[in-house]
């Protein structure tokens, strides 16, 4: 049995990948850590449309984190090592953490680099102005 959705509809054709990542997206983690921020930077002539995703992982630092894009999906993995067995905590309030946060990005999105800075993982993407292109169809008859 077939499942019908509003992409199903006879005037949307070739819909079908956009169907599968609203599905992954929908089906994707609902933690809330790392907490995160995205904004759009003013533009520029050359790039477009500019927008940040900004984490905020305090206590990360560089070797720890990892961006990586698989699959037009931008993926933040966080490791700590919990390296505090010498130690003697009175209170225990922040843990060694690991995380994963992962973006699906359009066709056609460019990563211009990830920055590490006060606790905050900035990652610049861009959004090329589409082509207008317009193209005359013949109609031949037989």
């Amino acid at each position: 049995m077939s499942r019908l959705t509003q992409l199903s509809s006879p005037f949307m054709l070739g819909f079908d990948e956009i169907e599968r990542v609203l599905d992954r997206v929908a089906k994707g983690s609902s933690d809330g850590y790392p907490p995160y921020n995205i904004e759009r930077l003013p533009k520029s002539d050359e790039q477009g449309d500019v927008l940040r995703i900004t984490l905020a992982v305090a206590g990360f630092t560089r070797d720890q984190l990892d961006v990586s894009l698989e699959e037009n999906q931008l993926v933040i993995r966080g490791r700590q090592v919990d390296d505090d067995k010498g130690r003697e905590f009175l209170h225990r309030g922040i843990a060694a953490r690991q995380f994963q946060r992962s973006f699906v990005l359009a066709e056609g999105i460019e990563i211009l680099g990830a920055e590490l800075r006060d606790g905050l993982l900035m990652i610049d993407l861009a959004r090329p102005q589409p082509e207008k292109i317009i193209r005359k169809i013949e109609i031949t008859t037989t």
